[in-house]
């Protein structure tokens, strides 16, 4: 490494480390806007919001990668070309690829971190992050209901809390609605109360204090109800979480999701969901469809016989016209339940056979996220330095103004990509690798436009060039000095 490389590696670690963790706070901060109203007042620790603070970051590194690397290329090579460091160094016959060299090998560098860490570090990051929040909502009923808000996803329950203490799992203001099937939704109301969990972990219960219980009792046939209202100082109400979705078993509900595997795993679970779906298609379809069809194992050898039998008339062409007029309308409507039968299981099948088809894909495209992203570096250092040697232009107006419209570029374009993989309209690799295909010929022309010293982000270049369209157009012949007439006044 002579001290070419280490000048351009000193000029462009500094601005790289300062826009990565701008970058990266960034993103870090839309988790707290999505969960701020969870997290905020509902009892967690410093040390709880730290330590998901620290899964999330896990979890934004590799994006945040491709967009410090594109920022910082545009800044340092726009800060060597306003001070004319970038002239002089193409005035002594060194080409530009070879200044780029170093940071190239930076790029590829960074591409790797990106690449290791999207394959070791965020499976673990997301698995954690999703058995804390797991952890949470079961530690802390309180958690997952909202002040003023009715809270539905208890089955057959309607929930309301007017206020929550900060600590603890005090409640105020309760309202509970029940919905057993009965005449009119059972009503509890109570002015206060506590959320606790059960020790086993399978109900939640709720502590009320001071308050009534309205509740109807009658048939539906029948005018005749019976209404009552009970007054309580103390009641419990015990809500079963059994068939909760959050109060499942950690691991088979989070760590079989493909976003939490790395490419070793995703290559194989791919593999197997494919020899699955494959093999069990025709299995399911012999077995639950092929046993409705009788004919061909129950075939009359009369129906084979090469003579005319004379018990079939002749001119018979269908097998309605076998069939008695008493016979017929019952032999048609269980051919139509049969036929229904057929189409419900082969609805099933299919329905089952897109949703592991869907599974395949959501793996696939996860498969490929890791190496797109990575890459994403390499391809957007490619565009960002020959951008900032055109330019021209250090600090953070013009680069960071470029820089946000090619990141977004990227990004939008990956997720119009992952979108169109998901719906099944792309396949899993071009989904992913759309937004790469679309950047490389880009960051091609503009280091051959750099390595040609092109003026393609100078203005005034686009003002001669109109001046001379202008010129040719209304027939004028450009001159260098303007001579002026002799009607001109001359002071």
């Amino acid at each position: 490494m002579n001290k070419l490389d280490k000048l351009i590696l000193k000029a462009f670690i500094g601005p790289f480390i300062a826009t990565f963790f701008v970058t990266l706070f960034v993103l870090v901060m839309q988790f707290f806007w999505k969960y701020v109203d969870d997290l905020v007042g509902k009892g967690l620790g410093l040390g709880s919001i730290l330590e998901l603070t620290c899964y999330v970051t896990a979890t934004a590194i590799p994006l945040a990668l491709p967009l410090a690397i594109l920022l910082s290329s545009i800044m340092t090579f726009g800060n060597l070309g306003e001070s004319f460091e970038l002239v002089a160094i193409q005035s002594a016959g060194i080409p530009l690829l070879r200044f780029m060299r170093p940071l190239i090998a930076f790029s590829l560098a960074v591409s790797l971190l990106a690449f290791t860490i999207s394959n070791w570090v965020i499976p673990v990051a997301q698995l954690r992050f999703t058995t804390m929040l797991y952890d949470i909502r079961v530690a802390k009923p309180a958690f997952d209901i909202r002040e003023g808000i009715f809270y539905t996803r208890l089955p057959g329950f309607a929930v309301k809390v007017g206020r929550k203490e900060k600590e603890g799992n005090g409640i105020a203001d309760i309202i509970i609605y029940e919905n057993q099937g009965s005449l009119q939704d059972n009503v509890i109301v109570a002015k206060k109360g506590e959320m606790r969990m059960s020790s086993d972990r399978k109900s939640m219960e709720f502590v009320l204090e001071d308050g009534w219980r309205y509740q109807e009792r009658g048939v539906y046939s029948s005018a005749a109800t019976e209404y009552y209202r009970l007054g309580f100082q103390r009641y419990i109400k015990v809500f079963d979480l059994s068939g909760f979705e959050v109060f499942k078993t950690p691991d088979s509900l989070f760590k079989g999701n493909f976003m939490m595997l790395n490419v070793s795993q995703l290559q194989k679970t791919s593999d197997s969901l494919q020899e699955a779906v494959e093999a069990s298609l025709m299995q399911r379809m012999n077995r639950e469809v092929s046993s409705y069809y009788l004919s061909g194992r129950l075939l009359d050898s009369g129906w084979k016989a090469t003579k005319p039998i004379p018990a079939i008339p002749k001119k018979t062409t269908t097998f309605e016209d076998l069939l008695p007029d008493s016979l017929y309308n019952t032999a048609m409507q269980r051919a139509n339940d049969k036929v229904n039968l057929i189409k419900s299981a082969i609805d099933i099948i299919a329905s089952e056979h897109d949703s592991r088809r869907r599974e395949i894909r959501y793996t696939l495209i996860e498969f490929h996220k890791k190496f797109s992203l990575s890459f994403a570096c390499f391809v957007l250092f490619m565009i960002g330095a020959p951008l900032g040697s055109i330019i021209r232009k250090g600090g953070l107006g013009m680069p960071l103004v470029i820089a946000v419209i090619f990141f977004l570029v990227f990004h939008v374009t990956n997720m119009f990509g992952e979108k169109l993989s998901k719906q099944d309209t792309l396949t899993p690799w071009g989904g992913m690798w759309m937004s790469t295909f679309l950047l490389i010929p880009i960051g091609v022309f503009l280091t051959y436009k750099a390595m040609n010293d092109s003026q393609l982000f100078n203005s005034e270049f686009y003002f001669r060039i109109f001046r001379k369209w202008k010129d040719k157009r209304s027939g004028r012949r450009p001159s260098l000095f303007s001579v002026p007439s002799s009607k001109s006044k001359i002071s």
